[in-house]
């Protein structure tokens, strides 16, 4: 970026920030010579990101759904680092499962991490985003704007996290906050590359039709992220085409309803077969963040089949 690098200096807190794109965002922005903030869960793991990241870096366990786990980890930044300029509202689960009989814990997990986690991150760090006119980006998916068979709990949450960014823009923007969205594809995350691997929708999306089944990789994401926190845009498109498709959001599904339909009949008995088989276990979330966020999560939502 060389000389158009606002980033140099900024403290940026990112969430979900142990793996996956939150990892690859923090590196790229400490090679820049900002400072990151690392919170999530994961322990060693995320310690292990931040020692990558350089001596500027820190790490902060808290799960985004526990309030007073995020207070403090605000906190802990503020003090260290003095403010926060940059928050990536980033965490999310993925739990893949047909509504009629996805494990109820598993779709509201999803929910609970993917949009009232993101409100929470948001919620706890507006007040230091404020002080420092700062950026905001939140990270919601094309799942937000194609609705797929077998993704209720993600694309709901997903879309949620469009229409809460797109609310907050508004009522910040006189206090000096940009608010940016961002809508990914599929990327070769552990969260992406687990969900290949489920018996049932990994073969359905193996069916999607050209790009729309394409994996991209983390890296890409990456620079697009950095590119947009440095121009503080209001959206950040990976790959670029699901720009051009948001502008079409109402078209796409309902001209998709009639194959995703047909598509999800088998799917929907493999799916009930499979949890006749498997149980709790063939809607758990899926990687090594969803088995994190399972055993996160409270005693109340035990029906997650935590051991």
């Amino acid at each position: 970026m060389g000389t158009n690098n606002t980033l140099a200096g900024k403290v940026v807190l990112i969430t979900g920030a142990a793996r996956g794109i939150g990892a690859e965002t923090a590196r790229r922005l400490s090679a820049l010579g900002a400072k990151v903030a690392l919170v999530g869960l994961e322990r060693e793991l995320l310690e292990a990101t931040a020692k990558e990241c350089g001596p500027e870096a820190g790490a902060w366990e808290a799960d985004v759904t526990d309030w007073a786990a995020l207070e403090a980890a605000a906190a802990g930044v503020v003090a260290r680092y003095g403010r926060i300029d940059v928050v990536m509202a980033n965490a999310g689960i993925a739990a893949t499962g047909f509504v009629r009989s996805i494990d109820p814990a598993a779709f509201e997990r999803t929910i609970e991490i993917n949009l009232l986690g993101v409100w929470r991150t948001v919620r706890v760090c507006l007040p230091h985003l404020i002080e420092s006119r700062g950026y905001c980006l939140v990270v919601s998916s094309l799942a937000a704007i194609s609705h797929a068979p077998g993704m209720a709990a993600y694309a709901a949450s997903k879309a949620g996290v469009d229409a809460f960014a797109d609310s907050l823009r508004a009522e910040v923007r006189h206090l000096g906050v940009d608010v940016g969205t961002a809508y990914f594809s599929w990327i070769a995350t552990d969260m992406v590359n687990s969900a290949d691997q489920h018996p049932v929708f990994g073969k359905m999306r193996s069916r999607l039709p050209g790009p729309m089944g394409r994996t991209y990789q983390v890296s890409d994401v990456g620079k697009a992220v950095v590119l947009g926190m440095n121009r503080r845009a209001a959206a950040i498109h990976v790959p670029g085409w699901v720009g051009g498709l948001k502008l079409f959001r109402g078209i796409v599904n309902q001209l998709s309803l009639p194959v995703t339909a047909m598509g999800a009949k088998d799917a929907d008995q493999a799916a009930l077969d499979d949890i006749k088989a498997r149980g709790t276990e063939a809607s758990r979330p899926v990687g090594p963040g969803g088995a994190a966020a399972v055993l996160s999560a409270p005693p109340s939502a035990s029906r997650l089949g935590r051991s």
